[in-house]
């Protein structure tokens, strides 16, 4: 990871050379900032086109931070917790030969080849968070998907996106809408909410086939609901 001051801010961002004429950045939902650079270009150039596009940059960072589970305030030091998959986990920062994240036993490593800005580790802990919640909602509907075939359903598009009172929603066209702060949740509950939507592409409606069908997919859900409410986030 390379990084570029702009203003009083600092710009991390992953660089990739290829074979093609132009400069490409991209802003991914997992907060990462990707440079794909001709294989001649110069990281001095690089930097200067990164930073010529500081503006745009921040304002696709500002949009992708709302598909992101909320963290309480942080300093992103040694000692602070965080949750996942209904644990917290003792925050360690230290240097590294590479940035990376590593899950530990009881404890989330956060490793940075440079000196550990608060800005690096938040982004580093950024990227981690999201691609961890992606691979576990779709490894869930992938997984749960197979006993709805009766029903001929097929794996519906699915959107992360915070919702202020719900954890879940399915939409009229079959999309799944999922809230990222479903993350920090014990994953029984996860797979209470994933069942929950995938039984309203067969029953739209809180009906009694509904709570059949959730009934006979997941029995017991009920304490996995009420789990999940009493969940302190």
């Amino acid at each position: 990871m390379e990084d570029v001051a702009y203003g009083t801010q600092t710009i991390y961002f992953h660089l990739r050379r290829v074979e093609r004429k132009t400069l490409a950045i991209e802003v991914h939902p997992d907060l990462s900032i990707w440079a794909i650079a001709p294989l001649k270009a110069s990281l001095s150039d690089v930097k200067k086109r990164i930073v010529r596009r500081g503006t745009w940059i921040n304002k696709q960072l500002n949009y992708f931070e709302q598909f992101l589970p909320r963290t309480p305030e942080r300093e992103y030091v040694s000692g602070e917790t965080h949750l996942y998959l209904g644990r917290r986990y003792l925050l360690r920062v230290r240097h590294g030969e590479e940035n990376s994240v590593k899950l530990k036993g009881g404890e989330l490593f956060v490793y940075c080849k440079t000196k550990p800005k608060q800005e690096l580790v938040r982004r580093l802990l950024a990227e981690w968070y999201y691609n961890h919640a992606k691979k576990r909602f779709d490894k869930v509907i992938s997984e749960q998907i197979q006993r709805y075939k009766r029903f001929d359903i097929e794996a519906p598009e699915v959107e992360i996106r915070r919702m202020k009172n719900r954890w879940g929603s399915c939409t009229p066209k079959g999309k799944i809408i999922l809230n990222p702060e479903l993350i920090k949740a014990p994953g029984k509950c996860i797979e209470y909410v994933l069942i929950h939507e995938l039984c309203h592409l067969v029953h739209p409606n809180h009906g009694k086939q509904f709570y059949a069908l959730l009934g006979e997919l997941l029995p017991g859900w009920v304490k996995w609901k009420e789990k999940l409410e009493q969940t302190i986030f």
